[in-house]
């Protein structure tokens, strides 16, 4: 069995900063991609950012500049710091993990539960 478990989220003010972080855990042999989305009430759920194994990173033009995603491979944990934080913020933030469970087996796309982020004053 494979989780993924998001922590950090709250209520902010505007203009705050919150880190969240997402740990995976069980048997895992690789984790290739991983990645931050969010799902405001009524919307759909959409990117935020994205990062490889290897580091490299994606992210939506909305939190270029605000939002910095990073991992550490040896703890299966990444991490999405966001600053500079707005009212259309304020969403569920799921993580995503692309995840291999054996050598030269499929990859198997794993979510976590979600964790509330409220941007208000």
């Amino acid at each position: 069995q494979v989780q993924l478990v998001e922590s950090g989220g709250g209520l902010v003010q505007p203009g705050g900063s919150l880190r969240l972080s997402c740990a995976a855990s069980g048997s895992i042999f690789s984790i290739n991609a991983m990645g931050w989305y969010r799902q405001a009430p009524g919307k759909q759920r959409d990117l935020v950012a994205t990062i490889t194994s290897s580091g490299s990173t994606n992210y939506a033009d909305s939190v270029k500049g605000r939002f910095t995603i990073s991992r550490d491979n040896a703890k299966n944990t990444m991490y999405l710091q966001m600053n500079s934080l707005k009212p259309e913020d304020t969403a569920v933030y799921y993580c995503n993990a692309e995840i291999k469970l054996v050598p030269r087996g499929y990859e198997y796309s794993y979510w976590g539960q979600g964790t509330q982020v409220t941007v208000s004053s």
